[in-house]
């Protein structure tokens, strides 16, 4: 599946692992397997480790991750299910401060919106990347300037924006 960030398409270096199946030298294991190989996994670096969770994962069983592991794939089953986007937010406020990732059928116009709630990159199936050519990615990113909301990403919001041309 295409893989892309600010800068345009990108390599992927992490390996998918299927349940039980040695681990390559950067693996992302789902979830329910990392838990379950526990102990084995005490002496891989973060650097190493990754995590694919679904959009629906309860924070707390994320929680004990959050520093053992560079990279979270978030799944978004759909382009209209709005959960990762909480889940981002939520990782990145309890100090998640690797890579993370939205995988699935995310649409271009969502691009900025991923960006603000911490994403890093996209990555998205070979049918939609048909679709939606890297142009119109590029395009996206750049479209949305200022948000209702404050953004992860530290961009000035439209209340800020607001604000500072009342002091002029």
């Amino acid at each position: 599946m295409p893989l892309r960030d600010d800068t345009g398409p990108i390599p992927d270096d992490w390996t998918r692992i299927e349940p039980g199946a040695p681990l390559a030298p950067r693996s992302l294991l789902a979830l329910e397997d990392a838990e379950a190989r526990g102990e084995a996994l005490e002496g891989v670096a973060p650097e190493a480790l990754g995590l694919a969770i679904p959009n629906d994962a309860e924070r707390a069983r994320l929680a004990p991750w959050l520093s053992r592991v560079s990279l979270i794939a978030v799944a978004f089953p759909t382009f209209n299910d709005g959960r990762g986007f909480s889940l981002a937010r939520a990782l990145r406020a309890r100090g998640y401060e690797g890579r993370l990732r939205a995988a699935g059928p995310v649409i271009a116009d969502q691009y900025a919106y991923l960006r603000e709630c911490g994403f890093d990159e996209v990555e998205i199936p070979e049918a939609l990347a048909a679709r939606q050519p890297e142009a119109q990615w590029a395009a996206a990113a750049k479209r949305v300037g200022l948000a209702y909301q404050r953004g992860y990403d530290g961009r000035r919001n439209i209340l800020a924006a607001r604000a500072e041309a009342r002091e002029r």
